[in-house]
């Protein structure tokens, strides 16, 4: 008989490895996609918590909407081992997906028009950070050290009897999809690979009665109304509403992003919709991404654009008339610095600025003019461009320095003029 060594452990001593916890979402307490249910349950926290922080995170910055319509996209429920994106790469396209996908759109585009208020994405962040730390602290708070007798107890204790095997869930292309027993025809998606249903009716005509005969297939209830040309109504008149409201009060790029914005909601909220009680088709997933593309264009916008096209002419009389700023929205603006005589020796400054539009400046005809030009997008004219074609190009910077006409006698002054112009035209001449 040999002898076990010392040092050797029983097998029903080891402690078994504590199982791996991976984030999943919850399809019985679910209120949307169930990505709340599914942190509340990981990180052993009410979901209330989640649905308030993420919804405050959806309206400060547009965080809560790109993080739940990403975890909605990639993090499968707690009983399938299949996320929606890997759904959607096999062409099985579902409500759940699109909504998860304009979720994740909707948020980037307010995350974008959000880029230029600070406080609020500084508010976004630190929420962000104390969610993630409250999430962080709830779930290690409970983990303590196993229990030596109750481990024991567990590892001496039988093993358990082990449920027969179930078959797998019917495929989604070779078996058709079935809910109480029996075939209802099409796969369940809105669209998929062709032939499937061809595939699926031909599978369950091979189920023939004793007889030889087809059994009676039950009625074909009809299918979801399509809500997608609703939807596109809807965001036409959120957009209209939304820019209409704020085109006296704010400046254009605001209201057109205002309009945009109640555009994108409605079409996000209309998709979200039909995921469970109607059908939409991939044009409303078009427009909305449109959407989205032109919410963050119109971010890019100048700030100082008006709404209302105005001409003004600026003309002051002498140099203590020249005030030190001028600025237009939108339109024509010209400064007509003809009748301004900078004194010898003397440097006057001035800076003339047009959102959108043509900015016009008469310089004098005996002074040196120092000239800074910048336009966003547009064309610059100088004093001795012979060519009367517009050039438009982007982000031109201009930096020159313009002596008096030859045969002139100078004044000795100098004035230092910047002309900025957001989108449009910069044109310099000098007096006659």
């Amino acid at each position: 008989m040999t002898e076990q060594p010392h040092d050797a452990v029983p097998t029903a001593e080891k402690e078994p490895p504590a199982p791996l916890r991976r984030f999943r979402r919850d399809r019985r307490h679910k209120t949307l996609g169930g990505v709340c249910a599914g942190l509340g349950r990981h990180c052993d926290m009410d979901p209330v918590i989640f649905r308030i922080g993420l919804s405050v995170l959806a309206v400060t910055g547009g965080v809560g909407l790109i993080f739940y319509g990403f975890a909605w996209l990639f993090v499968p429920y707690d009983d399938e081992d299949e996320n929606e994106f890997r759904k959607l790469l096999t062409g099985r396209v579902d409500g759940p997906g699109l909504a998860a996908i304009v979720t994740a759109l909707v948020g980037c585009g307010v995350f974008l028009s959000m880029l230029n208020n600070g406080g609020a994405l500084t508010f976004a962040a630190v929420l962000a950070l104390l969610l993630a730390g409250a999430g962080y602290w709830s779930q290690q708070r409970r983990t303590a050290d196993p229990d030596p007798v109750a481990a024991q107890a567990v590892a001496d204790a039988p093993p358990e009897a082990q449920a027969p095997p179930v078959s797998p869930a019917p495929s989604w292309w070779r078996d058709p999809i079935v809910k109480d027993g029996t075939y209802v025809g099409g796969t369940g998606y809105f669209w998929g690979p062709a032939g499937s249903e061809d595939l699926a009716a031909e599978r369950a005509g091979a189920h023939r009665t004793a007889a030889g005969r087809r059994p009676a297939a039950p009625p074909r209830p009809p299918g979801p109304r399509g809500i997608g040309a609703l939807t596109f109504l809807a965001a036409l008149v959120a957009g209209a509403i939304g820019t209409g409201a704020s085109w006296e009060s704010r400046t254009f790029s605001a209201s057109l992003q205002t309009g945009l914005a109640c555009a994108l909601g409605v079409f996000g909220l209309g998709i979200a919709i039909s995921a469970f009680r109607g059908r939409t088709g991939a044009g409303s997933i078009v427009l909305a991404v449109i959407t989205a593309g032109l919410l963050a264009a119109s971010a890019a916008l100048p700030s100082n654009i008006s709404t209302e096209w105005v001409r003004t002419d600026w003309t002051p009389a002498s140099a203590a008339d020249v005030r030190p700023h001028y600025e237009l929205g939108s339109g024509v603006g010209t400064l007509d610095l003809s009748k301004v005589d900078v004194a010898a020796g003397e440097t006057l400054a001035t800076h003339v600025e047009v959102g959108a539009g043509r900015a016009k400046v008469v310089l004098p005809k005996n002074d040196t003019v120092k000239l800074r030009i910048e336009v966003g997008v547009g064309d610059v004219r100088l004093p001795g461009d012979a060519s009367d074609d517009v050039d438009v190009q982007p982000d031109i910077e201009k930096t020159v320095t313009l002596e008096p006409p030859a045969g002139t006698k100078a004044s000795g002054g100098v004035l230092e003029l910047n002309l900025e112009v957001g989108l449009g035209q910069a044109e310099v001449s000098r007096a006659a």
